[in-house]
């Protein structure tokens, strides 16, 4: 296990990931400091505390709102191969 420090907003946090996983993480978290300082450019300063939980109910409904992905074309394969397959047991 690694450990990866995390700026947001000229804070550190030290972030736990799975060896390899390190870059990663860095770029999560460079996305989400981006995600804070527009928060702050919008509404102006704000607590630690405050800016964190502001930022996950933000970031929670942009997740909650994304359009599901489409299925691929390989999965509809696999789907129809599926609906074949139990309409062949039912008959």
């Amino acid at each position: 296990m690694s450990v990866v420090s995390i700026p947001i907003v000229n804070k550190s946090y030290p972030m736990g990931c799975e060896d390899g996983q390190e870059s990663r993480l860095i770029e999560l978290g460079k996305m989400v400091d981006a995600r804070a300082r527009e928060i702050l450019d919008k509404i102006g300063p704000l607590p630690e505390t405050s800016l964190l939980a502001t930022l996950c109910i933000v970031l929670a409904d942009e997740v909650h709102n994304r359009p599901a992905p489409a299925a691929t074309e390989a999965e509809l394969k696999e789907i129809l191969a599926r609906i074949r397959e139990i309409k062949n047991k039912l008959n």
